[in-house]
């Protein structure tokens, strides 16, 4: 069986800045390398056979690599939902793990993503306070509420905390999907309106299809993972790779 992966990378990245003035958000920089870069290291040392992009803003930049490219020509005016749903054709042959574009993570995270048995899949830091901390003045101001029942399955995604015990992990941005998890999401697409499909963010359609009684397997992750929402990230993501804490993906693996 084909291994394969889509990285979402058609949105502007606005809150980035001057970094994304010229440039996709996966293309920014981190340790001298592209974030695209460290998803690619880590996808393929993962046992990833095909890797696809979903392209919108400069996705000029995105197609001459050696990557299945995916066009998202209403980037501007719809979500993430509705780039994900560029690679139905993959969605439905075959298991696909998905990553955001403004993420990197470790190989063992997308291993254990893909060994799960499951229809659909998401990975969450159950550390998620430390990084938080780091990143914001206010952790909680910026996380979202997350629970997961003793087997696994899904309860709570994407709402607002009023309580630190509301927020037993962090979603990370990387999922896996099997033909009937994305099955499931078609059938919720097909009871919505096209607006709204439109507007839709990934938590919100994960909200929707726990509401709709479907089965969502939450895995648990403690290896290194980063998000880049804003430049002051960067920052400190530089920092952790100057003390050694964190490490540039070797070059030559990526392309």
């Amino acid at each position: 069986m084909t291994n394969r992966a889509v990285i979402l990378a058609a949105g502007r990245g606005s809150r980035l800045n001057r970094l994304t003035a010229d440039r996709p958000k996966c293309l920014v920089e981190l340790g001298g390398q592209p974030l695209l870069h460290w998803q690619l290291a880590a996808l393929r040392a993962a046992g990833m056979d095909e890797i696809g992009v979903v392209g919108g803003y400069r996705g000029d930049m995105l197609k001459a690599r050696d990557l299945t490219y995916f066009g998202n020509s209403r980037w501007a005016e719809t979500n993430m939902v509705r780039s994900l749903a560029c690679a139905a054709t993959w969605l439905r042959a075959g298991p696909v793990v998905v990553s955001y574009a403004d993420i990197f993570y470790s190989p063992e995270i997308v291993v254990n993503l893909m060994r799960t048995d499951a229809d659909l899949v998401v990975a969450y830091d159950t550390n998620w306070h430390a990084l938080w901390s780091a990143r914001f003045a206010e952790p909680l101001a910026d996380a979202e509420t997350f629970s997961a029942g003793a087997d696994g399955t899904l309860d709570e995604i994407g709402e607002k905390p009023q309580s630190i015990e509301q927020v037993r992990g962090q979603y990370m941005g990387l999922l896996k999907f099997e033909p009937n998890g994305w099955h499931a999401v078609e059938e919720l697409f097909s009871a919505l309106g096209e607006h709204e499909i439109d507007k839709m963010d990934m938590t919100g359609m994960l909200k929707r299809l726990i509401a709709r009684g479907e089965t969502i397997t939450a895995v648990p992750n403690t290896a290194p993972w980063g998000e880049i929402d804003q430049e002051s990230d960067l920052d400190l993501y530089d920092g952790w790779i100057k003390n050694g804490t964190l490490a540039v993906p070797a070059q030559g693996t990526t392309s």
